[in-house]
């Protein structure tokens, strides 16, 4: 071999090596891990399992917290300006994605990303008539995620507040003035409750203290104008102070009452027709996923999670209630 082909391959060589470093040390450009960056707007505490639930959907898909991704979890209870506090923060701080539940809060993140290029996910919010999404298959814009399925919720409990108490009459229903997912719910209820013979008797309250304040009231008639307490989809009873209000009452008068499932301070609600809140941040997890990898949030159909039935066996003995067999079967948990 001569000199000139010897000296051409030291040079290929020692070129080789020059290249093999510059990549080892990085100057080559060597892709580094994608770090994502998800805002989560909790907007009442009740449905706080959401984003654990939407949490360990991730951690299933391959996002480990802290490597390949962060969450920034913010949690609140029913207050619109500290809804749009946070999620403005989240749209100065440019975050990859914002995850937001329920109904009011979703409203607001669609409003204050109009114009950016950050994707929301909904959970647990009431989507028909609020201008949420076009449709399930095609949410349109910058949005998908899991809806609610109040109506058929609201009737179903109706339904089991039938069966559990036939004797009812006069069903009285608490819930927030104003709430815009309510008018819905009352037009679903109408004609069932005139088919069934039933009263039902509204009572919109701004905060607690109003229901505290009508219940004690009532305690003091020799009628309290009520055989039954149903619970809407809305977010006042589901506050502490509220829900121990409206138990504290149907305990003392031995009524029943329900549509959500809860237990606080002693008190327990006699059934519940929900969804199962962890699953419903778990099925978010899927489009989440969709939507990091690049698809476009508003061509991502919108999920619509299971009902999720919840019987307080015990309670409804207490109070010298039937619970059908049939309805027992349906429950997903029975607290005995």
């Amino acid at each position: 071999m001569n000199t000139n082909k010897k000296l051409q391959i030291v040079w290929m060589f020692t070129s080789l090596l020059i290249i093999a470093a510059l990549a080892l040390s990085g100057c080559g450009g060597a892709p580094k891990t994608k770090v994502y960056r998800v805002g989560i707007l909790v907007g009442l505490e009740f449905v706080t399992p959401i984003a654990d639930g939407f949490k360990a959907g991730m951690a299933e898909l391959g996002y480990v917290e802290g490597e390949n991704i962060i969450y920034d979890v913010q949690v609140t209870n029913f207050d619109i300006p500290t809804y749009q506090s946070i999620l403005k923060k989240f749209v100065d701080d440019k975050v990859d994605l914002i995850v937001v539940t329920p109904t009011e809060a979703t409203i607001e993140a669609k409003v204050i990303t109009q114009g950016t290029n950050i994707p929301v996910v909904f959970a647990f919010a009431f989507t028909e008539g609020m201008g949420i999404i076009d449709s399930v298959r095609q949410p349109g814009g910058n949005i998908t995620g899991v809806r609610f399925p109040g109506i058929d919720i609201t009737i179903k409990r109706f339904e089991i507040m039938r069966e559990i108490a036939p004797n009812a009459k006069r069903i009285w229903l608490p819930y927030q003035r104003g709430y815009p997912i309510v008018a819905p719910q009352l037009d679903a209820l109408a004609p069932l409750a005139k088919a069934a013979g039933v009263t039902l008797i509204e009572f919109p309250a701004d905060n607690p203290a109003e229901i505290q304040a009508e219940l004690t009231a009532l305690s003091a008639k020799d009628d309290v104008g009520m055989d039954a307490i149903m619970f809407l989809v809305e977010p006042l009873t589901t506050l502490p102070d509220a829900f121990t209000a409206v138990a504290g009452f149907a305990y003392t008068h031995r009524l029943p009452f329900g549509g959500v499932y809860n237990s606080i301070d002693g008190y327990s609600s006699i059934f519940g027709v929900n969804v199962d809140l962890a699953e419903s941040g778990r099925l978010a997890a899927p489009l989440a996923d969709k939507v990091l990898k690049g698809t476009q949030a508003g061509t991502i159909p919108a999920s619509t999670p299971e009902n999720f039935i919840q019987i307080n066996f015990k309670l409804a003995q207490e109070l010298g209630l039937t619970v059908p067999e049939g309805l027992l079967k349906q429950a997903n948990e029975i607290i005995r």
